[in-house]
C-alpha cells in the first residue's frame, strides 16, 4: 500500500497521529481480510464484505491525507 509515497507515508506515520491511527486499523483489517480469505478464520460473507469495505474507506482517507500533504509540501 502507499509503496509510491513511502517517504511521504513515513513522515506521516511519524508526525500525524490521525494518519499513525488509520494506518494502523488499515494494517489491521487488511490482515483480517487475508486471514478470511485464506480460510484461517471462519466470518460470514456479510461481515467480511463490511470489512472490505471500511479498508477500502480507510484507504481513500489515507490517500486524501497523502495528496493533502504532496500538495503542502511542493
Amino acid at each position: 500500500m502507499f509503496e509510491q509515497d513511502k517517504e511521504i507515508v513515513e513522515s506521516l506515520l511519524d508526525n500525524n497521529k490521525n494518519f499513525r491511527r488509520l494506518y494502523n486499523k488499515h494494517c489491521q483489517l487488511k490482515s483480517k481480510v487475508k486471514e478470511a480469505n485464506e480460510g484461517n478464520i471462519i466470518i460470514d460473507n456479510l461481515f467480511l464484505d463490511g470489512l472490505k469495505k471500511e479498508k477500502l474507506q480507510i484507504k481513500d482517507r489515507l490517500s486524501i491525507i497523502i495528496e493533502d500533504y504532496r500538495h503542502s509540501h511542493t
